[in-house]
């Protein structure tokens, strides 16, 4: 037979299955329960440590689902599965994944570190491929931001986020950014490839050719034994 812990936890997992966390009233949790008033205070402290107790049981399967996520030859390509899956959770448990990352009052669910842990290890595996070009700490931090980001305003605004584009887009611009996989303008690339060679001229370091500059520059130089005009 269930405890009164573990049936006060289920009845309020299945009131989050269509109500909002602010909007559940400890009598109902007790009448779902069938305990009474004070279990939840003896159980729980109040009504914020059992609903962070049940943000806590949210956070095992949100991070069960992310540790099934396969791995595959390219990181970058496992980093926007991950990102997908993590979206299709936020929207199968939309009062829960709320719960999770919005917490109210002082207690935060612990969970949310493992959360980046798993991501940080996901970041690290780009980085080993050389497919990384931020620290690793800041691109898995920006990565779970905007993740997190696309669920509330979805959950939060159905009508205005609902264009089943917008997560993708998204997901390919940050993880892109982080990545290096983005579309860029080429003459960025071209500018910075001619600053260091530049730079390493001036130092001694590394001289740059005439025909590395010409290649930069898109220059070609005359034909040996010709003058320019």
């Amino acid at each position: 037979m269930s405890s009164a812990r573990e049936r006060i936890l289920q009845a309020t997992e299945e009131l989050l299955a269509d109500k909002d966390a602010l909007a559940i009233s400890t009598r109902a949790i007790c009448d779902r329960a069938k305990v009474g008033m004070p279990e939840i205070y003896r159980q729980f402290g109040d009504k914020q440590g059992l609903l962070t107790a049940v943000a806590d049981i949210g956070f095992e399967r949100f991070l069960a689902a992310k540790r099934q996520n396969p791995l595959t030859d390219d990181p970058v390509a496992d980093l926007r599965t991950a990102w997908d899956s993590h979206v299709a959770f936020a929207l199968r448990n939309p009062y829960l994944y709320r719960l999770m990352f919005t917490p109210t009052g002082d207690a935060k669910p612990q969970a949310i570190k493992e959360a980046q842990a798993i991501l940080l290890t996901a970041v690290e595996r780009c980085r080993d491929a050389g497919r990384l070009r931020m620290a690793p700490e800041l691109a898995g931090q920006s990565i779970l931001s905007a993740n997190v980001g696309v669920c509330m305003m979805a959950l939060s605004f159905p009508d205005l986020f609902s264009d089943s584009d917008i997560s993708p887009a998204v997901r390919d611009a940050v993880i892109g950014r982080a990545t290096g996989d983005e579309r860029e303008d080429a003459r960025i690339g071209t500018a910075t490839v001619l600053a260091q060679a530049l730079v390493g001229t001036l130092t001694g370091a590394a001289p740059v050719s005439a025909a590395a500059l010409d290649l930069l520059t898109g220059a070609p130089r005359p034909p040996a034994g010709t003058s320019e005009a």
